[in-house]
């Protein structure tokens, strides 16, 4: 039996084994010494730590291990007075402690001494390890050696907790703004960030990362967290929003509301009114809309030209149509195949091609001028009943309509002009 009580805390309070592949999972011993006795004159104490890989191993390795001890004398006022023992490694597995003298000293009843061995990397199998405390005292008959022992618990690793909080650290980006995913998680993952067109690795350590290239729109990221020992992945997702975004393509299944459209590159605008829809220029003025055909139940225009300034053009004054050529007002031409109008106004009539007869219309009642002269089967007046002029290989016949009966008619003229009579 020792002179000594010996009794075992830890922080945290179950300590976890580790994992091969994990961070180690680490923790502190505290070894306290009591005296509910006499005072007991002590010389030395060694605890000794099961190491290995076992159930009955507090750890593989005490060299990680930082230990340190503090006395206090509870007797010595008000306030108690406490200071530091020597405690130091002894081989593989055991920790000695000593008196700051190094000699032998006096345990009083209701004093304590506190053994810390902190950053204890706790060994991988889930069990009981049982750490074996030596003591050296001194009593009348001599010096006494005893031994106790006090058991420390390894629980059993529980699965890492997910990480969590996965966040922008601006839900709403301007073009070209930098973006920065924050998240809180254990480091015994190994962490992967996915988007659009590619993925990150993240450092180890690391619990933020920044995209090389800001989103140009509304971008989502995927955060993967996985277990190196159980291959198990967590999945959190975080979406940021671009205020202009840009898009490679866009389909719309139900319409768009939007009130213009505008391009990147070129600012020409489509406005959309409540009449319909106005085209802009970069500068803000009148734009053009370029297109190989349009399908139109109307179009309202103040004059229409082809494509090149030099080409033909159409005005529209209340009276009709106007058409001009080139870029000044000089009057077109029209081309056609046949025209079907009501009534033409005209100063004269040509035909078709070089060298060709036409007509010119006089002023009032002069009547016409035919130049390059008239062929006809035959000319009749405006009425049924008027007479009408025959023409066949002979000459010509003048005939009117006389009870149903085609007969000769009069010439009537002031003046005959006969270059051949």
């Amino acid at each position: 039996m020792t002179a000594l009580t010996y009794t075992i805390l830890t922080d945290p309070t179950s300590l976890e084994a580790s994992v091969d592949g994990r961070l180690p999972s680490t923790g502190t011993v505290y070894l306290m010494v009591t005296n509910t006795r006499q005072t007991v004159p002590w010389l030395r104490i060694e605890v000794k730590v099961p190491v290995g890989d076992g159930a009955g191993h507090l750890t593989r390795d005490i060299s990680t291990i930082k230990p340190r001890g503090e006395y206090t004398d509870t007797q010595s006022g008000p306030q108690a007075a406490t200071q530091p023992v020597i405690v130091q490694p002894q081989g593989t597995d055991v920790f000695q402690v000593t008196t700051q003298s190094g000699r032998l000293e006096g345990f009083a009843p209701g004093d304590y001494m506190l053994l810390t061995l902190e950053n204890v990397a706790v060994a991988p199998t889930a069990g009981v390890a049982v750490l074996t405390v030596t003591e050296t005292t001194k009593t009348s008959r001599g010096w006494q050696t005893s031994h106790a022992a006090v058991p420390v618990v390894k629980a059993a690793p529980k699965e890492i907790p997910a990480p969590r909080d996965f966040r922008p650290d601006k839900a709403m980006l301007d073009a070209g703004e930098n973006l920065t995913l924050s998240w809180d998680g254990s480091n015994d993952f190994s962490y992967e960030i996915r988007f659009p067109g590619g993925h990150a690795v993240i450092a180890p350590g690391t619990r933020t990362w920044a995209p090389a290239d800001a989103p140009k729109r509304a971008t989502t990221y995927i955060l993967v967290a996985t277990d190196p020992t159980t291959q198990k992945q967590h999945f959190l997702t975080t979406t940021v929003q671009v205020r202009y975004p840009v898009l490679e393509t866009l389909t719309a299944t139900s319409g768009i509301d939007t009130p213009w459209v505008q391009g990147t590159a070129n600012k020409g605008r489509v406005t959309f009114t409540g009449t319909g829809a106005e085209i802009f220029s970069n500068s803000g003025g009148q734009g053009t809309v370029h297109a190989d055909r349009a399908d139109l139940n109307g179009v309202n225009a103040e004059w229409v030209q082809g494509r090149s300034a030099d080409d033909g053009w159409i005005s529209f004054p209340k009276e009709g149509l106007n058409v001009r050529k080139g870029a000044g007002q000089a009057w077109g031409t029209v081309f056609a195949d046949k025209v079907d109008v009501n009534d033409v106004i005209t100063n004269q009539v040509h035909g078709s091609g070089e060298g060709k007869g036409y007509i010119q219309f006089l002023d009032q009642d002069k009547g016409v001028r035919i130049f390059g002269g008239v062929s006809a089967g035959w000319i009749r007046g405006l009425n049924d009943d008027e007479a009408w002029i025959r023409f066949n290989e002979k000459g010509i016949w003048v005939l009117k309509n006389q009870n149903g009966k085609r007969e000769s008619a009069n010439v009537s003229c002031a003046t005959v002009n006969d270059r051949h009579a």
